[in-house]
């Protein structure tokens, strides 16, 4: 897979073909866990950790060595370079086939429900016209399985949006959206790629990996993708040169174990494709949502221990994915600050108008400006700079207002 991270493991748990990565500079006066310091010995002799090891992360109580391990790493791979794009989050249908089994779901409507909606391609182009100003770099394209919007909806729409923004990359589609098209038009999840490549589809986002495990999953999303599936999807968009980001929904009815299952399968993907760009944790909101309500909770579920725990575990256990973002929408601004200092060395950018995380309660402005995402960085003492889709630097910020073209 051309333009992927190099690193291949062996059969001992050695990293091998990535001797342009230093090592991490990991001061054990730091940490207090022992057994993170026995990790720490096998991050610094470029040992794979193992799964008890990625227990071993999430149940210890010393967060601020567990936050030093992954930041020592990151900053070996990514310095203090911090990483985000401009970009505007299209949703064009809310009508979804899974509207009554996917509890942890509030966007979703059945055809004729009070709020169900379907974009004409009309109103999808006015909606991207907030690009016209050509900083918009990415559109960020995903909806609901809706039965009437098949492969032509979409093929129409990418041309469509080429045509008028040819400057803007287009991510678009989950690997469930891909499944379910090729359901309704009764082709292979390939076929079904290759023509939405052609029509303009740059890479796919992560969306849909929900928790892999077949019990979390018939409780929170039955019917919906399983996990191989899910899987599946993401190898045969790989395999045809397109990239893809991949996500773990936490914070519900999952076990850590499942989420180090989940975290493991990612990993042995990435070690046959090399076609991830970057892992995305996502926090379940139990607001105005079916699970939520079952559980008896209200506001955010996860604490911000967790959401930080989370994208260290990612950082640490993920050693051939170079990027971790955090999504600002979904754990607040103030929280994908601190987590700058956790592994994290992307955040969500400039978005416009999201509408399915607000949907199940998420309390965050629906898009941010340049200025706020900048003192968002800097306020953490790292160095702004803008990406492409690709994670290919554009410009960097100073301590100023001032930029630097990459």
């Amino acid at each position: 897979m051309a333009g992927g991270e190099d690193a291949r493991v062996t059969a001992n748990g050695k990293m091998v073909g990535s001797s342009d990565r230093a090592r991490p500079v990991i001061d054990l006066g730091r940490i207090d866990d022992p057994r993170l310091r026995t990790i720490a010995g096998a991050l610094q002799a470029g040992t794979r950790l193992t799964a008890d090891d990625a227990l071993a992360l999430f149940e210890t109580s010393d967060l601020t060595g567990l936050g030093h391990l992954a930041d020592a790493v990151n900053r070996a791979s990514n310095g203090d370079i911090v990483t985000f794009a401009a970009n505007q989050h299209i949703n064009p249908t809310n009508v979804c086939v899974l509207r009554t089994t996917c509890t942890f779901c509030g966007y979703a409507r059945l055809p004729k429900e009070d709020g169900a909606y379907r974009y004409t391609l009309d109103q999808v182009l006015a909606e991207a016209a907030h690009a016209a100003d050509g900083l918009t770099r990415e559109f960020h394209i995903v909806g609901g399985l809706d039965m009437k919007a098949g492969l032509a909806y979409y093929t129409s729409m990418f041309r469509a949006l080429k045509e008028n923004f040819p400057h803007v990359h287009i991510k678009a589609l989950t690997a469930v959206e891909i499944a379910h098209i090729a359901r309704i038009e009764k082709m292979t999840w390939r076929d079904v790629l290759v023509a939405l490549r052609d029509a303009g589809l740059d890479t796919m986002p992560g969306g849909g990996a929900e928790t892999f495990s077949a019990a979390v999953r018939e409780k929170i999303a039955k019917k919906k993708l399983a996990g191989a599936d899910y899987i599946g999807v993401h190898r045969a968009a790989h395999e045809l040169g397109i990239r893809t980001n991949c996500t773990l929904l936490y914070g519900h009815v999952e076990t850590m174990s499942d989420r180090v299952a989940h975290l493991a399968t990612l990993r042995e993907l990435q070690d046959e494709t090399k076609g991830f760009l970057a892992f995305i944790p996502l926090a379940y909101h139990p607001d105005d949502n079916e699970l939520g309500k079952e559980l008896g909770r209200q506001g955010v579920s996860s604490q911000g221990v967790d959401d930080l725990k989370m994208v260290a575990v990612g950082r640490l256990f993920l050693d051939n994915f170079q990027h971790i973002k955090s999504h600002w929408i979904m754990v607040t601004p103030f929280l994908s600050q601190i987590a700058l200092h956790y592994g994290v060395n992307d955040i969500e950018g400039t978005v416009v108008r999201e509408k399915i995380y607000h949907a199940v309660g998420a309390g965050t402005p629906q898009g941010m400006t340049l200025d706020a995402v900048l003192s968002l960085i800097r306020g953490a003492g790292k160095v702004p700079a803008e990406r492409d889709s690709f994670y290919r630097v554009l410009r960097t910020f100073d301590s100023t207002a001032t930029e630097s073209v990459a």
